[in-house]
């Protein structure tokens, strides 16, 4: 099944570790490569707060536009906007942080990739853009300014874990390393982002794209919860590298995983 091709790690003091790196990472900012945000574009937000306010516990608060927040233990973990047009898939999106989203998208297309979307400013809060990579895997950039990103993640309720399904996995190491070398393979990487053949989990004619997974306590009554929520399961739960999870979607259609770990 998927698996993680990015170094993982264990034991209880290495986990202590990690704790105070987010930590740090939370309050300073995350490094160029690193998983910092998502967002899901949805055609009712309301709706949506009641899907994952039930699942996750978030609370919301009104953010940028007409997007929220969404909140846990008052630590923003994700924001919902509206979709502007209807023909818009309904998906959630992963943003990597960057320093310089404008070099980062001139490196972007360099590497033969493309930006869907220039670089704009989001009032104070930062500077986004969205790209996709040479298979046409669609991502976003987040250069932070009063948002540094995820105030609290890795945590039951939040990100965890960002899966790139490909088809040709050592084009996107070689992609993806060659812009986020550090974040993915440097000294003391701890990465949360993994890359795994499409066809592990989904149809061969599904595109590659990014799967976003939020961490549970409990895979299978997470599960009911999604169903009882009108969600539903896309994939039943499967063991890889990097722990526990099952694909499902929302009352909306957007896909994302369930990990436990």
């Amino acid at each position: 099944m998927a698996e993680n091709r990015a170094s993982g790690h264990e034991g209880a003091e290495e986990a202590e570790e990690v704790i105070d790196a987010e930590v740090v990472e939370a309050e300073e900012g995350y490094g160029e490569g690193v998983p910092c945000w998502v967002d899901a574009q949805l055609a009712d937000v309301e709706a949506g707060k009641r899907f994952y306010g039930e699942l996750f516990g978030w609370t919301f608060e009104g953010a940028y536009g007409s997007s929220v927040w969404a909140r846990l233990a008052g630590e923003p973990v994700a924001s919902l906007a509206p979709k502007i047009d209807g023909r818009m898939p309904t998906v959630w999106t992963v943003s990597f942080a960057t320093p310089d989203a404008v070099a980062l998208g001139r490196r972007i297309t360099a590497a033969g990739g493309q930006l869907v979307m220039a670089p704009f400013p989001v009032g104070d809060l930062g500077v986004a853009a969205l790209a996709a990579d040479p298979e046409g895997a669609v991502f976003g950039l987040w250069q932070p300014g009063r948002l540094r990103g995820f105030g609290r993640r890795h945590q039951p309720g939040t990100f965890v874990w960002a899966q790139l399904y490909t088809r040709d996995i050592a084009a996107a190491n070689a992609f993806y390393g060659g812009l986020f070398h550090d974040a993915l393979f440097g000294a003391g990487a701890r990465p949360d982002f993994g890359r795994a053949d499409v066809t592990d989990v989904f149809p061969a004619e599904y595109p590659p794209h990014f799967l976003i997974h939020f961490r549970v306590t409990g895979l299978d009554d997470a599960l009911g919860a999604v169903q009882r929520l009108g969600g539903r399961v896309q994939a039943p739960p499967f063991e890889t590298s990097y722990g526990r999870v099952a694909v499902v979607t929302d009352n909306q259609g957007a896909s994302f995983a369930l990990l436990q770990r």
